[in-house]
């Protein structure tokens, strides 16, 4: 049996959770899986998965997978290396991104995208729930804020900030925070997959420090946080991708300056059996170079700042 077929199964059956996702990703039978992995395990004398309703490493499993990883990755370059850049970029690619930052920046850089390389075909889901990339088959996905630990691999594009705004009408009714405390006398917006206990955590004196806000409204969908802090109904705390514009049509303006929440990075994430990947290092580098860094819309709010002073 050969090794790299062997090595393709078991990365396929741990990235996929099942012996039959496995067998479909690879496109051939479940009994032809389920017997690699058995030769393989027979070959090494050692259990690598445990059999369940989901398949999961053993020890000896977690460190055949590292290197199995590696070496397929290595094999991948290798090819990669014989073909040029345009011919390479090609196949299927299929991505996820959150709602309002694909809408709003993603769609047409994607576009852009895949008109650069025409030998490739996108396969885009924007949802701001985050997506399942070893069960639901997705190549990579764009995530933004801090990445738990896990075993995918991340490409940060560029960072995060995040603002507390408000409208001037807002402020010039209920007036302007001065520090957090201030907040239990306000309105406020909340991102519910942010905030669903309708508490602001901000940074105060190097650490996080939660504050009681007054709901004012609540929803899933930056947009509608965007659209409710600019029609007057309470602070919000939004992504500068999202409120630069609004910032600088006036629209919008930031308050609790030194207490803006972290936002963590805008990255790319894939596993770790695709780290070689062209296609998947193409994407990063378009949006890197695209973006920007800083990226554009901070960039946007700093002219805006200079031209105002």
């Amino acid at each position: 049996m050969n090794k790299l077929s062997e090595m393709h199964a078991f990365v396929a059956v741990v990235d996929t959770g099942s012996i039959s996702e496995a067998a479909r990703r690879l496109g051939t039978a479940k009994s032809m899986v389920s017997q690699r992995i058995q030769q393989l395990e027979k070959r090494l004398g050692c259990i690598l998965l445990e059999r369940g309703r989901q398949t999961r490493l053993t020890e000896s499993g977690e460190v055949f997978y590292r290197h199995c990883t590696a070496i397929l990755a290595d094999i991948e370059n290798a090819e990669n290396a014989v073909l040029t850049s345009q011919s390479s970029v090609r196949g299927n690619l299929r991505i996820a991104a959150p709602m309002a930052f694909g809408m709003r920046y993603l769609t047409p850089i994607l576009a852009s995208f895949a008109k650069q390389y025409p030998e490739l075909s996108l396969d885009v889901e924007f949802d701001d729930r985050r997506v399942n990339l070893h069960e639901e088959g997705f190549d990579a996905a764009v995530r933004i804020g801090e990445l738990p630990d896990s075993t995918l691999m991340a490409k940060i594009i560029t960072p995060n900030r995040h603002i507390i705004c408000a409208s001037p009408d807002y402020l010039g009714a209920h007036g302007t925070p001065q520090l957090p405390q201030d907040l239990a006398q306000h309105f406020a917006l909340l991102y519910v997959n942010r905030e669903p206990h309708g508490m602001w955590t901000l940074p105060v004196n190097d650490a996080l420090e939660s504050f009681r806000v007054r709901c004012r409204m609540r929803t899933n969908c930056g947009h509608q946080l965007m659209e409710g802090a600019k029609a007057g109904l309470g602070l919000a705390i939004l992504p500068t991708f999202l409120a630069a514009q609004a910032i600088v049509d006036g629209e919008l303006i930031e308050v609790l300056e030194p207490y803006a929440p972290r936002g963590g990075n805008i990255s790319v994430v894939y596993r770790q059996s695709q780290k070689g990947s062209h296609k998947l290092h193409a994407l990063s580098s378009f949006l890197s170079e695209q973006i920007g860094s800083p990226p554009i819309w901070d960039q946007m709010l700093a002219t805006s700042s200079q031209s105002r002073q």
